[in-house]
């Protein structure tokens, strides 16, 4: 079950005030005992109150009497400097109060002038009843609102810039055609058939020398006549002629 908020303000019951007092100081004294074990510091507590003829003291007299001497024997600034009493805690809720009320009509004020730049906008023009207090509110809204449009399109200028940097960074690297092993290869498989065919042409040639001279031994040669040395005179050969 959830702990409603409790409403600061007196107690005008006199059974729930002395109720709600013991209940507040029994919690009271467990917080400073476990103040003092978890932080290691050495604290006390007094309590007056109308419902008991005598204060009510924590730890014990003589831990109390400690805790005042060591208290006495700092420098009177060092002993006010966390010092707070009731009158001290309301000025500083007031001054907290003060600080929030004048941020919201800031806020209000910001958001009112914003309506008005909007609709004189729609208008074309300013907006008439407009005092000069207004104008020149008005006037460092449209300043602040143009410096947030700046700052935005130079974020997303950085933003493109950065991106296509990066882009160009993880781009592969064109790949250069390879073309040396290609010719290599063309020109290889030429070479191999300009061999082949020579070695065919010479074979061919050894095939018909070498008939030649079986028939020249054999004397086969029909109605052919030889002539030697001079048949043909260009390359100085020897063959049968038709």
């Amino acid at each position: 079950m959830t702990r409603r908020k409790v409403k600061l303000a007196f107690i005008v019951n006199d059974s729930a005030r002395k109720a709600t007092y013991k209940k507040r100081k029994k919690g009271l004294m467990k917080k400073v005992d476990e103040l003092t074990t978890l932080c290691g510091i050495e604290a006390c507590a007094i309590i007056y109150s109308p419902f008991d003829p005598q204060p009510e003291v924590w730890p014990s007299q003589w831990g109390v009497q400690n805790v005042l001497e060591r208290l006495k024997t700092m420098p009177e600034l060092e002993q006010s400097k966390k010092m707070m009493n009731q009158e001290t805690f309301l000025k500083q809720m007031i001054l907290k109060a003060k600080d929030q009320m004048a941020k919201q009509k800031k806020e209000n004020r910001e958001k009112e002038m914003n309506l008005h730049m909007f609709r004189c906008i729609n208008a074309g023009k300013v907006l008439p009843n407009m005092t000069t207090n207004d104008l020149n509110d008005l006037a460092w809204v449209i300043d602040h609102n143009l410096k947030e449009v700046d700052r935005m399109l130079e974020k997303m200028n950085n933003t493109v810039i950065h991106q296509g940097r990066s882009s160009i960074l993880a781009a592969p690297s064109p790949i250069q055609p390879q073309m040396a092993p290609a010719l290599t290869v063309a020109k290889t498989e030429e070479m191999t058939l300009v061999d082949d065919v020579h070695g065919l042409a010479m074979n061919n040639a050894d095939a018909i020398q070498r008939q030649w001279y079986v028939d020249l031994i054999n004397g086969n040669y029909g109605n052919e006549t030889m002539t030697f040395g001079d048949a043909n005179p260009q390359n100085g050969s020897f063959w049968p002629n038709p």
